[in-house]
């Protein structure tokens, strides 16, 4: 296989909000009506993919979105204009509230004692929280995006990461969409403007290290 591409890359793995709230029956959103399939599916990928991480001694970032009971936190207290589903969201089931059920990460992804768990109030893993200092500390210098959703918390995560200096790296097969037009949306503008968009198994078949926390990555 001819390469044309390769980068010397110092990765982490990010796991955005994979939490009960979105992924498990009886979840926020299960109970606000959303179907959930979509975001059970890549379960497993995203978990195969943490495995192989973890065996390479990649980091691992997973982020939890929380609210606070109080409702100090939410939307409404800044937004006069907000979308209609959003609104709705807030008015009908606040989602994962701090200290309960539904804002854990799910039970079959649970993170290990040397993973970071990165706590966000907004859809940006980077907004307000200490994700960029981590990140500068353990000097890595490529972001692995996985996660939900896609056009939504992935998304606005990935492009803070690419506009900070961070390389970008989704993976198509480990995040989705509750609807698939946004998700194709995403893929498309990160391939034409921020990064690299491949499959978990080409990625990381396509993956050698070259130091204790370097790698070579090639694309064709």
């Amino acid at each position: 296989m001819a390469y044309l591409t390769s980068w010397r890359i110092r990765p982490a793995l990010v796991i955005i909000d994979l939490q009960n709230s979105f992924i498990s029956p009886r979840g926020s959103f299960d109970k606000l009506g959303y179907d959930i399939s979509k975001y059970q599916r890549i379960v497993p990928v995203i978990q195969k993919t943490y495995k192989k991480a973890k065996s390479l001694k990649i980091s691992v970032f997973f982020s939890k979105a929380i609210r606070e009971k109080s409702g100090v936190d939410m939307l409404d207290r800044l937004h006069k204009i907000l979308p209609r589903k959003r609104r709705e969201r807030i008015e009908k089931l606040p989602i994962c509230v701090r200290n309960t059920w539904d804002s854990e990460i799910i039970d079959d992804l649970k993170p290990r004692s040397d993973d970071l768990i990165v706590e966000k109030r907004r859809d940006s893993i980077f907004q307000d929280t200490e994700f960029e200092l981590w990140l500068k500390s353990l000097r890595v210098d490529t972001l692995i995006f996985t996660g939900v959703d896609t056009s939504i918390c992935v998304e606005s995560s990935l492009r803070d990461a690419f506009n900070k200096g961070w390389d970008v790296i989704l993976l198509a097969d480990a995040t989705a969409s509750l609807d698939d037009r946004f998700y194709e949306t995403t893929l498309a503008e990160v391939k034409e403007n921020f990064g690299l968009v491949i499959k978990s198994g080409e990625f990381f078949s396509n993956l050698e290290r070259i130091g204790a926390n370097y790698f070579l990555l090639k694309t064709d």
